[in-house]
């Protein structure tokens, strides 16, 4: 009866493989591995996002309004989770700046250094001091006044939370598989205007902006003989940047905060009949529909009248 031999494969040969086995895994992991930036890169602008550019097409003012911004902190307490963290901060700590380029995007606002004002104090001081002695016989000049501000711009990112929606997907079949995963941020900024005279708070927004991200991981795996085995693995991650969303949020709560500001009669358009631009009525639909969501319902007759007896 004849048995069944296993073939024997010389040690040469299977060095041979071996070899050739390793340089396809070299050649793999240097395709996956990108080039590394370097300094001849030129930088670019940031990005806009959707509210950047509904803030440029904006219709103009009747007149500008001044806005002061003394800061717009970061009020959700958060470092990013371990052993990444190194105890940073899960949002990015420069707000009060992307508010400040927001609202002179918008084209409706003349912002006003304050967060900065000590420093500008200083320096104006010192022109003072200048206009006091002035150099070989100059006329002396006068400092102007700095610009007073109508509204002051308050608030903050008030939450970030992290995992919302998590899931995934992933099927294998004879070896070849694909698994993909995904997790759902959301960050929560709030603006509100005060009027500086009253100290009335004109109006208040609330936006929220939510933050994907995505990995997807193909593989292959299979026995090409007896001996020896393949396997091969991917991977593509995508994180979106999460200070252009904080950034997304706080350009939207401006265009928010702009359009009730018009429909309150706070400030006015240049042209009356802007009024009926598609896009300052895509923002009163948003306001509209938010209005409808959250509204109260009345009380039924019999609920009244069982209070009333309590």
């Amino acid at each position: 009866m004849d048995t069944l031999e296993m073939p024997v494969f010389p040690a040469a040969f299977r060095a041979r493989r071996l070899c050739v086995g390793a340089l396809v895994m070299l050649t793999l992991s240097a395709c996956a591995l990108q080039k590394p930036a370097t300094v001849s890169n030129e930088a670019q602008l940031t990005p806009a996002t959707p509210s950047t550019v509904a803030l440029l097409r904006l219709p103009p003012p009747q007149r500008k309004i001044v806005a002061a911004v003394y800061g717009f902190r970061d009020e959700t307490g958060q470092y990013k989770p371990s052993p990444n963290s190194s105890f940073s901060t899960a949002v990015t700590q420069g707000a009060a700046s992307m508010l400040m380029k927001a609202l002179k995007d918008s084209g409706w606002y003349i912002p006003v250094e304050r967060e900065g004002l000590q420093s500008l104090l200083t320096e104006r001081r010192v022109l003072r001091a200048v206009d006091d002695n002035p150099a070989n016989g100059e006329q002396k000049g006068q400092v102007p006044n700095l610009l007073p501000a109508s509204i002051i711009l308050e608030g903050g990112i008030i939450a970030y939370d992290t995992n919302t929606r998590t899931g995934g997907l992933g099927a294998k079949f004879l070896g070849i598989g694909l698994t993909t995963q995904y997790s759902v941020d959301q960050v929560t900024i709030n603006l509100r205007a005060v009027d500086v005279t009253s100290g009335a708070v004109l109006n208040s927004v609330s936006t929220t902006k939510t933050i994907f991200s995505y990995e997807i991981h193909p593989s292959y795996f299979r026995f090409v003989n007896y001996y020896d085995l393949l396997e091969i693995e991917g991977g593509y991650t995508r994180n979106e940047p999460a200070q252009l969303a904080v950034k997304e949020a706080i350009e939207a709560a401006v265009m928010h905060l702009t359009v009730q500001g018009i429909q309150d009669n706070l400030w006015r358009l240049k042209n009356p009949s802007d009024w009926n631009d598609p896009l300052i009525q895509r923002y009163l639909n948003a306001e509209k529909e938010y209005v409808t969501v959250t509204k109260r319902e009345p009380a039924k007759p019999e609920e009244t009248a069982a209070g009333a007896s309590q």
